[in-house]
């Protein structure tokens, strides 16, 4: 499923760029809806580039067909990304901790200029094998990361706020 999400910001676009890049931002991002338990694995960056595998859970509700062949507590997963601070592009990757030859999951964010402040885009694809279920189990992911990324918008406003 190819999916493209967007999210608005009052903070110019280098500002949030940087901020998806700086490790201390996840912490202020726990308790946001539907993913959670959010841990910075690694972290390495120059002025021009950054790299970070962070850990995340699924954390909201699935259909009972859905939990039926997947177990919501082992819906884990690293997003190793790179982050271009030059173009303002990161892309990213999904490593599923169980599920690896069920699910796969790639795409890129670009952050760009928007009146005062700026839009992200985040785009990619997302696969899941699962008999039956596959186009449910993606429309409720993205369905979920959607809604993680509306409210995550406003928290990094926030965390680059003077």
């Amino acid at each position: 499923m190819r999916f493209e999400l967007r999210q608005a910001y009052a903070q110019p676009p280098g500002a949030v760029d940087a901020a998806y890049a700086d490790p201390a931002l996840y912490p202020t991002l726990v308790g946001l809806p539907k993913l959670g338990d959010i841990e910075v694995l690694e972290h390495e960056a120059d002025d021009a580039r950054a790299r970070l595998a962070i850990r995340f859970a699924f954390t909201g509700e699935l259909p009972p067909a859905v939990t039926a062949v997947v177990d919501p507590r082992r819906l884990t997963w690293v997003q190793q990304s790179v982050h271009d601070l030059e173009r303002g592009v990161t892309t990213f990757r999904l490593v599923p901790d169980h599920y690896p030859d069920r699910l796969s999951a790639s795409g890129s964010a670009t952050v760009t200029a928007a009146g005062d402040g700026s839009r992200r885009v985040v785009a990619g694809e997302l696969k899941v094998r699962a008999p039956l279920v596959a186009g449910r189990v993606e429309q409720a992911i993205v369905s979920g990361l959607d809604e993680y990324l509306q409210a995550e918008a406003p928290t990094v406003d926030r965390y680059l706020a003077p």
